[in-house]
């Protein structure tokens, strides 16, 4: 997806990677600093310890670092909650693993969740709808596992997904874009905490509370025993 709107003069697929994921850095870094409007492709260089001439090896202009950086974050949640689910059988648990995997991607990556918000308006309209589809599609994970967690009995059978889908994903940014609060007072893992509590108030069934009761991060993967 990147290189069929992001164009590289580099024809070997495995050194665009690494050079992008460099540059990427550098550019998240840098226009966190900065200010997207203001920072420069010197600024990125500068930044990634290489020559304004090797950058243009890689993308065409500023616009491709920004496009890059913000989508970079997506596929994070794309490659890593599968991975997180993997082996997880119960849905409670899979509801469960699929959040905090999202929040902690997303905290381990604040300044590009704040750049996001900033700066998605900064794309093209072509890059800007990529950007769109690639939250669907990461918030369809989130999603499928509500659905399981319903159809579980876990869920009250007419929870509005898209809705209780967009509350987890807003939880789970407000740990970057409200940071100046959150991590002075507590650490991702209480925030976490706190934040599922008030997820599952609005949506366990009595069956969901018991089986949360029941649950613990080392029964992943076993079936449900009620």
């Amino acid at each position: 997806m990147a290189e069929q709107i992001a164009k590289s003069k580099v024809e070997d697929a495995e050194l665009v990677e690494r050079r992008r994921a460099q540059l990427t850095a550098a550019a998240i870094a840098t226009f966190s600093e900065k200010g997207y409007h203001v920072a420069t492709i010197r600024d990125v260089a500068k930044r990634a310890g290489v020559s304004i001439g090797l950058i243009y090896q890689y993308v065409q202009d500023k616009e491709d670092l920004l496009f890059l950086a913000l989508l970079d974050v997506l596929e994070s949640y794309r490659r890593t909650i599968p991975i997180a689910l993997e082996g997880v059988v119960d849905p409670l648990l899979r509801f469960q693993v699929a959040v905090e995997t999202y929040c902690r991607v997303n905290a381990a990556n604040v300044d590009a969740t704040v750049l996001a918000y900033r700066e998605t308006k900064s794309l093209r309209k072509e890059r800007r709808n990529i950007i769109k589809q690639k939250e669907v599609e990461t918030n369809e994970i989130i999603a499928s596992t509500v659905r399981e967690c319903i159809a579980a009995g876990y869920f009250v059978a007419d929870l509005d997904i898209e809705m209780f889908t967009y509350q987890i994903v807003m939880l789970c940014h407000a740990w970057a874009l409200k940071a100046w609060r959150f991590r002075s007072r507590m650490s991702v893992d209480e925030y976490l905490q706190r934040g599922l509590r008030l997820l599952y108030a609005a949506a366990l069934t009595a069956r969901g509370q018991r089986r949360l009761r029941e649950a613990s991060p080392r029964q992943e993967g076993k079936e449900d025993p009620t």
